[in-house]
Formats: C-alpha cells, structure tokens, sequence
C-alpha cells in the first residue's frame, strides 16, 4: 500500500489539494476495475491537527496531526495566498519532518509558493526550481542557492517536483500515476479531468536526475535502456545479459521493482511513444507503429486498445477535437 500525504497549512489554496487528491482517487478507481489490487492510503495533515482554514474561507478538517503523520511515498505541498513568509516561521516541524521524508526516499511535490516550505527546509539547495510568477523575485532572493528555472512550469530533481501552477500540477500527478498504475490508468484519468490536448510530463518538466518510485539502482539503468531503444528489435535476454543478469533473475527484479514485467514495460513505453507520435505528428498509424517497434499493424492496434481503451485512429481524433474543430 502506498502512503500519499496532503500537507494543510493556514490560507493555503486548497485547489493545490483536492485537485491530486481526486485525481489520485480516481486513479485508485480505475486500477481497481482493471484488477490492479494495490490501494492508496490518503492524508490530511496539518501541523497540530487543528482544522485550517483556506483562502477562500473554507475549514478544512485533518484526518492528522503532524507527529502523528505516517512515513510518506508521496507528499503533496499546497501554495500560500501571496507572502508565505508567515507560515514559514510557523512550520519548523514541517521543514523537519520534510527533510527526514526526503531522506527517506518520499516523492514530494509542491504547488506555487508551496514550493517554500521546500526551499526554506534546504532540500532544493544547488537544485532547479520553479515558482508562481509573481513570487520569482522574492524567492530567487531569499534562496541564491535554488536554480530558479522561471521558464518552466514544472521542475524535478530526484524525487522533489516544483509546479507553478494547478494546471502543472495536475501534470505532475498524472506523470505520479503513471509510475503507480501504468499509462492506462493514467490516460484514463488525464482524459477524465483535462480532455484537452497536452504535452507529456518529459517534455515539459526540467528534470535533474529523475528518478523512478523504486530504489533498484540496476533496474532504472535498464528502464532507460529500453526507453532509448524501444524502436529496436529487443531481445529481453541480451538486455538482461547486458546488465550481468540472468533471464530469471531480470524478471524477477523487474517485476519487484516496477510491477511489470520487462516486456510489459517494453510495451508501455511503445504505446506511450506511438501516444504522443499521434498527438504531435501527421504521420500514419502505420509509420507510427513501425516507428515504435512493431510490424504487425493488428498487434499494435490491440495492444493500444489493451493499454488506452481506444485505437489509436480513435485516439488522435479524440486527442486533436480541440485543435481542428472550425465553429461555423
């Protein structure tokens, strides 16, 4: 079971909150019915446990106080109307608990000038980040040591994600979800709260040694192996042979790793670049999945199916509705 914490803070806006908490949710949901068995286990927390209250006036009540607060695969940071600079001085605990979080292996992300509580607990010191825009100059000057990337909407470092914005994160937590569930579960989600077209995760983040959810070292080598050749004719046997491993043994850590199998995997990082070939060119479906490393066209359309629920003919005119529509 993986242990997801939301971080509740005094005028905080509580869209940077429930937005992942739903989307994580229907996640779960949607893992469920494809017999994916593993559940999440969802916080509130604020400092004292006492209710807080958001901007807009709302109480929102904690399921915990913060000592009380479990170890955390995930941890999710909400932005602060305008100065955080207040809530700063009150969250020594926080910075604390974060910093040993952090130590421990937990992905945080954090939304807007949530992105403070990160920076004022050390964590991005020598590391890229982003921010609100109107904060850019006050936080490059509170903290010369954090690379400030203002360009982007998203950044990570290892396992600490910085969103400008709810929108971005609601990216970061569909990139989240693909690590959890698979691109199935992902894209299930992704079409259920953003209809529109947008541009995966990787392209869009600055990314300083991205990590996977998992501590296999031997493992993320071979994830990135077959991102860069998964347009080749793989043999699964040289890879493991590749990395001092034999076949049995590569299976096996795989799959503790990852929850897939290697080929699984091969397959999802496929159908995940064949994705974004329909979102973004005008090549065929059948360049596509030659590119991509299939020449059986009746193989690759059932195992986008499989993947997406949808062929990928359906898929690029759901996914370009917006692009192409003419009002008349």
């Amino acid at each position: 079971m993986r242990t997801v914490t939301f971080i509740l803070i005094d005028q905080m806006l509580s869209t940077g909150t429930m937005l992942p908490l739903e989307m994580l949710r229907g996640a779960e949901s949607r893992a469920r019915t494809e017999g994916k068995s593993e559940p999440l286990q969802l916080h509130t927390v604020s400092i004292d446990g006492q209710p807080v209250r958001s901007r807009s006036g709302f109480s929102l009540t904690p399921d915990l106080a913060l000592e009380n607060a479990p170890d955390s695969d995930i941890i999710y940071l909400p932005a602060l109307w305008r100065n955080p600079r207040p809530a700063l001085r009150r969250s020594a605990p926080l910075l604390a608990w974060l910093k040993q979080q952090a130590g421990r292996g937990a992905a945080i992300s954090a939304v807007g000038t949530g992105v403070c509580f990160l920076a004022e607990a050390g964590l991005l010191n020598g590391k890229p980040a982003t921010t609100h825009w109107h904060y850019f100059e006050r936080f490059a000057a509170d903290y010369p040591q954090v690379k400030l990337k203002r360009q982007y909407f998203i950044t990570q470092a290892d396992k600490l994600f910085c969103a400008a914005s709810v929108n971005a994160l609601a990216d970061v937590t569909v990139h989240l979800i693909r690590q959890l569930y698979g691109p199935a579960v992902a894209s299930h989600v992704e079409r259920n709260f953003s209809h529109e077209i947008r541009r995966p995760f990787e392209e869009i983040a600055y990314s300083e040694g991205a990590v996977h959810l998992h501590p296999d070292e031997d493992i993320v080598q071979a994830q990135t192996w077959l991102k860069q050749h998964c347009s080749e004719d793989v043999k699964l046997s040289e890879v493991a042979s590749h990395f001092d491993m034999s076949v049995r043994s590569f299976n096996r850590r795989f799959k503790l790793a990852t929850g897939q199998t290697p080929l699984q995997y091969l397959q999802n990082v496929r159908i995940d670049m064949a994705r974004e070939l329909l979102q973004s060119s005008n090549l065929s479906v059948n360049e596509i999945a030659e590119k991509v490393g299939y020449q059986d066209m009746g193989h690759f359309t059932a195992l986008f199916k499989k993947f997406l629920s949808t062929t990928p003919s359906e898929y690029r005119t759901t996914v370009r509705a917006k692009l192409f529509r003419v009002n008349t």
